[in-house]
């Protein structure tokens, strides 16, 4: 009887053990994630372009980081800038990591994201590529209207135009569907000659600019509140070189 005390003893001495074991690996483990984050958020916060300010929350997702780091990379790793700004201009940023590698001269395997730009931040932007005239935007559900001027024989003829937002792989674009000439008499709907009157191209923001090259535009969501511009890559790599090297849009 005494023996079997013992057996049983040992196996609640084992057990405890054993859960003490992994109590602690979590514990370490935690700390460890923790210690993570804040690396690789300080990692970003030094390697960002000249001109970008605003915190940056890092989040590693996965399974055990002790386990993900021996494997030589991290499942997920999303980062979070509600309060982002690059050249003064306010922006709301976040980005999902996936397959980031531990060795930094290797690319991550997928990175997406979104960058929440408000109706003043396009129209700084918008002014910023100086070749727009005085539009100014407003946006809309889903489309977005401006309005401005254009010279007919010496004089100002003021519009209103409507306008489908869409992107390319390095710009924010608003193709024109609707536009009413203005005046102190009233306007009129001239959207069958809306190339002739706000020209051939769509409106065009250079977003690629103020990326990291390899990273492109994906999409673009409008609502009243904001323009969601939707980013991927598959280039991208944590090094200073990659963060601060930006892109550029083509000509035309």
């Amino acid at each position: 009887m005494a023996g079997k005390r013992r057996g049983i003893g040992a196996l609640v001495i084992s057990v405890v053990l054993v859960v003490g074991l992994v109590v602690a690996f979590f514990i370490v483990d935690s700390g460890l994630r923790a210690l993570a984050e804040d690396r690789v958020k300080a990692e970003i916060t030094a390697n960002l372009p000249e001109g970008a300010t605003g915190d940056v929350d890092v989040s590693i997702g996965g399974a055990s980081v002790i386990a993900q780091y021996l494997a030589g990379g991290f499942d997920r790793v999303e980062l979070d800038a509600p309060t982002f700004a690059l050249d003064g201009v306010p922006a709301a940023v976040h980005v999902v990591a996936s397959g980031v590698p531990v060795d930094r001269t290797k690319p991550v395997r997928d990175v997406t994201g979104t960058v929440d730009l408000g109706q003043e931040s396009l129209n700084t932007l918008l002014a910023a590529g100086g070749e727009t005239g005085d539009a100014e935007l407003t946006l809309g559900t889903g489309e977005v209207s401006y309005s401005g001027t254009f010279p007919v024989f010496g004089f100002e003829i003021g519009y209103e135009a409507t306008a489908t937002p869409s992107t390319s792989a390095d710009s924010l674009l608003f193709t024109p569907t609707g536009a009413d000439l203005t005046s102190d008499a009233g306007s009129v709907d001239v959207s069958g000659v809306i190339p002739l009157i706000l020209g051939q191209e769509p409106l065009s923001i250079c977003i690629a600019q103020y990326l990291p090259d390899g990273v492109t535009l994906a999409g673009v969501d409008v609502t009243p509140e904001r323009a969601r511009i939707k980013l991927e890559s598959s280039t991208l790599m944590l090094t200073r070189q990659s963060l601060t090297t930006l892109g550029s849009c083509s000509a035309g």
